[in-house]
């Protein structure tokens, strides 16, 4: 009688201790890629370090007109510079690394937050809780952003904080200063990057249903007033103060950018949102024939893989059998989410609910504005996976939702299903895990990103680009270890 409780026993401790090994190896590998991780790698890093350099040593926000990021509204340059001061205004290695490393705390702590949400959600199968942030852990564009000196990870981290303050708000009693708070920090999304401005607008919707489904009209209006002020108070500002020195709110076809127009493929089809190649699933990268006019692959190819090939090299022995792997097996928790949002859906058309009203709505703006934003800028640099962080949140609600009622159909019905499941997924954990360690199975030794000028006719591919800013190979050295 005791030998197989026992058995079952040492089972379990052998597989949490798998998954505890599993997960501080993931944490390691962030820290360990933002260290190394060389300054003038990155999506637009030159532009971005020019942005903070302007505010740590002149104190002022750079002219739009005359650098690549000069645009963008400024909390993560501003913060990189607080930084800079912070530390005495060290050397741009230590300031690039410190910021990394802080954006990569904040990308954790937000993880942290979507456990603590699903623990919440789902309070009698804490191992959805841990599965939910695991499938944020292991996500391999989560991976790379971490690594570079961006924006993404921080907009991305506070429209999930957002996210999660708001549903705690509507699963309980809360007073209208809290939807102050959660408006505050959807300000400084905003703030951060336009893209912040959908999830005040989900999150605002969510405490209007809320009202509408029981709490009463006054009390969701209140609430998402409250919050579209705060948001305003903090992040609103900015576009003020643009329309005001500027005449726009936020510019689009600025001269700086103007390399962007000479990309391929340089159109758009309404046949590119629905084509789906398997060169999707092969690692090829957005260049490839397949996936130049494939939207939807492309951006599969950058959420999985590293399409664009800033992190990982263009070629190497093993890079195509790791793509392969990586990105067939994303597809068990891509259809898992898939899935979730048709459950959400199902379960709104039944009897409309305010958190899967948020977190539906939330997937629905983001999609429509990645379709609106690549229709209008018809170049395979506009197509990544990076941009759709902000959904970071619903993914891990509603695919780990999904994988864990699949995991317990499968343990009472067919054992081997869900245990072949298990399996599938630590592959693809051990898997991301090891192509995007920076210098450990592969290492990149070329310029970051792709030679798109090569395939132009007459044209010539004499110096590197990255997003339009012409990479210094004196900043690419690999820092010490």
């Amino acid at each position: 009688m005791n030998e197989p409780r026992s058995k079952s026993r040492w089972k379990h401790r052998v597989g949490l201790g798998a998954c505890l090994v599993l997960g501080a190896s993931a944490l390691v590998l962030r820290f360990r890629n933002a260290w190394l991780y060389p300054l003038g790698m990155g999506f637009d890093a030159q532009g971005n370090w020019a942005y903070i350099d302007s505010l740590r040593t002149l104190a002022v926000l750079p002219d739009p007109e005359t650098t690549w990021s000069a645009a963008h509204p400024p909390l993560f340059y501003a913060l990189s510079a607080g930084l800079s001061l912070g530390l005495g205004h060290p050397d741009p290695h230590t300031v690039v690394i410190a910021t990394r490393l802080l954006s990569t705390g904040i990308g954790l702590a937000a993880i942290a937050a979507v456990i603590g949400l699903v623990r919440q959600l789902d309070p009698s199968n804490p191992g959805r809780a841990w599965l939910s942030g695991a499938l944020l852990l292991f996500l391999p564009v989560h991976i790379y952003m971490s690594a570079m000196l961006s924006e993404e990870i921080l907009v991305s981290s506070l429209t999930t904080f957002v996210v999660v303050g708001v549903l705690s708000d509507l699963r309980g009693e809360s007073g209208v200063g809290r939807a102050w708070v959660w408006g505050g920090l959807a300000g400084l999304a905003v703030l951060t990057k336009l893209s912040g401005l959908l999830v005040v607008l989900a999150a605002g919707g969510g405490y209007l249903i809320a009202g509408w489904t029981g709490r009463g009209g006054a009390w969701g209006a209140v609430r998402a007033l409250a919050l579209g002020f705060g948001a305003l108070f903090t992040g609103g500002w900015f576009y003020l103060y643009r329309w005001w020195t500027r005449g726009y709110f936020y510019p689009s076809g600025l001269d700086i950018h103007r390399i962007m127009f000479e990309m391929p493929p340089g159109d758009r089809s309404l046949a590119d949102y629905f084509s789906f190649p398997l060169a999707t699933l092969t690692g090829s990268d957005l260049l490839s024939a397949d996936l130049i006019h494939s939207v939807w692959g492309s951006t599969y190819a950058t959420v999985w893989f590293d399409g664009h090939r800033h992190f990982l090299p263009l070629d190497a022995p093993g890079l195509v059998l790791a793509g392969v792997v990586i990105a067939v097996l994303g597809l068990i928790p891509t259809a898992a989410f898939l899935a979730g949002c048709f459950l959400a859906f199902g379960r709104m058309v039944k009897k409309t609910n305010a958190t899967d009203g948020l977190l539906l709505g939330l997937i629905g703006l983001t999609v429509a504005g990645y379709v609106f934003f690549t229709w209008r800028n018809p170049w395979f640099a506009t197509l990544k996976g990076s941009f759709l962080l902000g959904l970071a949140a619903p993914f891990a609600i509603y695919a780990s939702e999904s994988l864990s009622a699949a995991w317990h159909w499968f343990r009472s019905r067919a054992r081997l299903g869900g245990f072949l499941g298990f399996v599938a997924l630590f592959i693809l954990w051990i898997s991301v895990t090891l192509t995007f360690a920076f210098e450990g199975v592969f290492s990149k030794r070329e310029y970051p990103g792709l030679d798109w000028r090569a395939g132009l006719p007459d044209r010539s591919s004499s110096q590197p680009e990255e997003s339009g800013a012409i990479i210094d190979s004196s900043v690419l050295n690999r820092p010490p270890r």
